[in-house]
């Protein structure tokens, strides 16, 4: 035997050896096999100098081979063990981190866990948060534009019928004309079309299908011209607040500006009239007031003129025809309000109060819907193309989404 067979000899059985006892998941019978195998090539490398490469190549082949497969049972059980864990682990819901302020008003976000922590902003009762982390009796939180802390017995968390409760899942419309129907099919009767940028309240979702609230009542659309999402009330910073308030502040101002204009626009009509019957006539003979005063009970003594004029969907004629949107943008013009076409939009004109405190002359929104409230639980609005412009009683017919005032 020379000594290139002797080296060779040597590497494959060093190789070899370190190979079988370098993983604990070998069995002892294993080893044997692998060391039986071992001594074989070992003892045919003798044999013949010119095989011994191939030889030695060969030795190593087999005891790598007796290694993976000596292995490979006890992979699967590994894998098979990691995939029932896996299985077995629950799936963490999206309202686990969620937490909801149960507070009489609201409760202040500080910058450090602890009362004397600078205050940065402000949870109201109902919003909610990510709750990031726990210190002592704290919550480190995230809400709209805050970070900070707040002590967890103001918070709930993890009640996913609470943050259902308060959170208002919406569908937003992609597409330029979107048709609702009264059941998920195409194939379904048409029940209203809704215009692209507008924000529908969802009632329920299913394969593909997203049930949303409309004036016509509740139908179906197709997921694939909708974005849906969940949306809170969340924290407002100080800065947010500060911002608010003055923004108010100047709509305030606006409306009460616009008020006086539109007074004296009246009473200028009023005077070129000199006497005779003050108004517009439409093609049906019918004849209308102009605009008197300034105040909200004005806007809606004004709207109610148009009741049982046509709905024209897109339309912004008081007289011969008017979308929901365009009804009130065409009713708050006539003070020389300027307001948009959409009854999204209309969210968020103005400043808002609540709906236990409607006045006359507030715009009060709904699902892709939208009216002036003119007392009595009662608002005045461009219903549907088979009602036309009407009064409905109560005001919360349907939920209220929002409630702003102009004037």
């Amino acid at each position: 035997m020379n000594r290139n067979s002797i080296r060779k000899a040597t590497t494959c059985c060093l190789t070899a050896a370190v190979v079988l006892t370098s993983s604990s998941f070998v069995s002892h019978a294993a080893v044997s096999a692998g060391a039986g195998e071992l001594i074989s090539a070992a003892q045919e490398v003798q044999g013949d100098n010119k095989q011994d490469t191939k030889k030695g190549d060969s030795a190593i082949a087999g005891v790598t081979e007796i290694f993976v497969n000596s292995l490979a049972p006890k992979q699967q059980a590994i894998d098979t063990s990691v995939d029932k864990v896996k299985n077995e682990t629950p799936k963490k819901s999206e309202y686990d981190d969620i937490a909801i302020a149960q507070v009489d008003n609201y409760v202040n976000v500080r910058s450090t866990p602890g009362e004397e922590g600078e205050v940065l902003g402000k949870l109201y009762n109902n919003s909610a948060c990510t709750v990031l982390g726990t210190e002592g009796d704290w919550y480190k939180i995230h809400s709209g534009n805050v970070e900070g802390y707040i002590k967890a017995e103001f918070l709930v968390l993890g009640d996913a019928d609470l943050a259902k409760s308060v959170g208002y899942r919406v569908a937003d419309v992609t597409t330029e004309t979107l048709n609702v129907r009264a059941d998920s099919s195409t194939d379904a009767e048409l029940l209203g079309q809704v215009p692209q940028g507008e924000e529908l309240s969802v009632v329920e979702e299913k394969d593909g299908w997203v049930k949303v609230a409309i004036e016509e009542g509740d139908g179906w659309v197709s997921k694939e011209f909708v974005d849906c999402s969940t949306h809170y009330v969340v924290a407002e910073s100080k800065e947010e607040e500060e911002a608010r308030l003055k923004k108010e502040e100047e709509e305030r101002r606006a409306a009460e500006e616009a008020a006086r204009a539109a007074t004296r626009s009246s009473s200028s009509s009023s005077s070129k009239s000199s006497g005779s019957s003050s108004g517009s006539s439409s093609g049906g003979g019918r004849t209308y007031n102009p605009p008197s005063g300034g105040s909200g009970q004005a806007v809606a003594d004004y709207a109610c003129q148009f009741v049982g004029n046509p709905y024209v969907w897109g339309g912004t004629s008081l007289t011969n025809g008017a979308d929901c949107s365009g009804f009130v943008m065409s009713v708050y013009a006539a003070f020389g309000v300027g307001l948009p076409h959409s009854s999204s939009a209309l969210a968020g004109v103005g400043y808002g109060v609540s709906a236990d405190a409607m006045q006359p002359g507030d715009i009060v929104c709904y699902s892709g819907h939208v009216g002036i409230y003119v007392g009595g639980n009662t608002i005045v609005h461009a219903s549907t193309e088979a009602t036309g412009i009407k009064y409905t009683s109560p005001a919360n017919y349907r939920t209220i989404v929002a409630v702003r005032r102009i004037f």
